[in-house]
């Protein structure tokens, strides 16, 4: 494999938890867990400068965000929803319990039961982040979660009213102003106020992470995810603008979202270059953040092995998203196995998914899409086994092969309660029956 860097990143994603971060977040874990609102209040306080007479937003409050939303973004939430909904629903038609009789009298089965409660957390540190309302929530609800709170900071002190609208619209049946740490503590724990939840979903930066990492295990969570990141496999047709574009649109989410271009053209990758400069010296509002990203963790890497060898870097870095602008954007389904998601051909792209198009946007990052995929109707839903016997025959027989297979294992008392079995329906003599007698 011959691999060629035209830009290589200053700076490599730090895949470990930093250790000061992981303090901080334990203490305010460890003071929720004692003090409970006591404490959420007093790090709101501290943090987003936060302290209303309640984090729970009323009906009344409700409405009155909803008001304040002009009506065309109202409309937009309602449509990205409805998208959302509706691949949602699609997911969820997949998934199918079932029963099988493996043999005569012996039936096993599925049921693929939804989560009690789940926690949405939507941040809202630089921007209101209204589609991680609809990924969470409204994914929620499709899979049948009966009880969905929703966290959300303030923003610069004041209240996101079209983030409200959107976990509102998503079906959210409380709402918290309230984030960070503090938000996924509360919301793990439960405090007087807030209630505790079985499971919380949502992106959101390195404390929220490594506090949903701290908390795992007490609560469950979708994954652990950390900057955002894009990565785009282009051939000798693709346009440098739109790779520029796409590449930035990506980078200004922070100053450490990675932003790579695999390529098989030389020309193509200079040319991007050239674009992403150029475009960052105009008029981008988020020119400062995107800068920091593509000056720290942008990459261009030129591949001469044509796209096979492509594909193959792209599936080293398992990005979380990945773009596909060549000829043939459909070979990547059969090229690649290691991504967050697919956003294949010029005419979609990542932002798309990360706003309206459906599927969801909360993916996993720093190779973990190597192990596995992004937030879906299947994690709000508990796959259960169950199991019956209904033939004294089969039930004898069953318990003949526990007994072997349980004392190769040197588990007596397995064994026995299959010595039962034979027992009591094929007749079988045991000495520890007989003695008990």
């Amino acid at each position: 494999m011959v691999a060629r860097r035209i830009k290589t990143a200053a700076l490599v994603a730090n895949t470990t938890v930093n250790k000061k971060v992981s303090d901080i977040v334990k203490g305010v874990i460890d003071d929720v867990r004692a003090t409970g609102d006591k404490a959420v209040r007093s790090y709101s306080e501290k943090f987003d400068k936060w302290s209303p007479p309640s984090f729970k937003l009323s009906e009344s409050q409700i409405q009155e965000c909803i008001a304040k939303v002009p009506p065309q973004t109202i409309a937009d939430i309602i449509e990205a929803q409805k998208n959302v909904r509706t691949f949602a629903e699609a997911q969820r038609a997949s998934i199918k319990d079932f029963e099988i009789e493996i043999q005569p009298g012996v039936f096993l089965g599925q049921r693929n039961n939804p989560i009690a409660t789940a926690g949405a957390y939507i941040p809202g540190g630089r921007y209101p982040l209204l589609a991680s309302a609809h990924m969470t929530i409204l994914t929620a609800k499709v899979a049948g979660v009966e009880h969905v709170i929703a966290c959300t900071p303030p923003i610069a002190g004041q209240v996101p009213n079209a983030t409200v609208a959107a976990a509102h619209l998503a079906g959210a049946d409380e709402i918290f102003l309230v984030g960070g740490t503090q938000a996924i503590a509360a919301m793990a724990l439960g405090t007087e106020t807030i209630p505790k939840v079985d499971f919380v979903a949502g992106p959101g930066n390195a404390f929220v992470a490594e506090a949903k990492r701290q908390l795992f295990g007490e609560i469950g969570i979708d994954l652990l995810a950390g900057p955002t990141e894009v990565l785009i496999v282009a051939d000798g047709a693709a346009d440098p603008l739109t790779l520029a574009t796409d590449l930035l649109s990506q980078a200004e989410h922070g100053p450490d979202s990675p932003a790579v271009l695999v390529t098989t053209s030389e020309a193509v990758a200079r040319a991007t270059a050239a674009r992403v400069d150029d475009l960052l010296r105009r008029d981008l509002p988020t020119a400062e953040l995107a800068a920091a990203s593509w000056r720290d963790y942008g990459e261009i890497v030129v591949v001469d092995g044509g796209l096979d060898e492509a594909f193959a870097v792209a599936d080293a870095y398992a990005s979380e998203h990945v773009q596909i602008l060549t000829r043939e954007p459909r070979q990547a389904l059969e090229k690649m196995r290691n991504y967050g998601a697919l956003f294949l051909g010029e005419k979609t792209c990542v932002s798309y998914g990360d706003k309206c198009i459906g599927t969801n946007h909360v993916l996993p990052t720093r190779k973990a899409g190597r192990y596995t995929g992004g937030l879906w109707v299947g994690k709000y839903l508990k796959t259960q086994t169950y199991q019956e016997v209904v033939d004294e025959r089969a039930s004898g027989e069953l318990g003949r092969l526990c007994a072997r297979c349980s004392r190769a294992e040197s588990f007596e008392g397995h064994a026995r309660s299959g010595d039962l079995r034979a027992h009591k329906y094929l007749q079988d003599s045991y000495a520890w029956i007989r003695e008990g007698e």
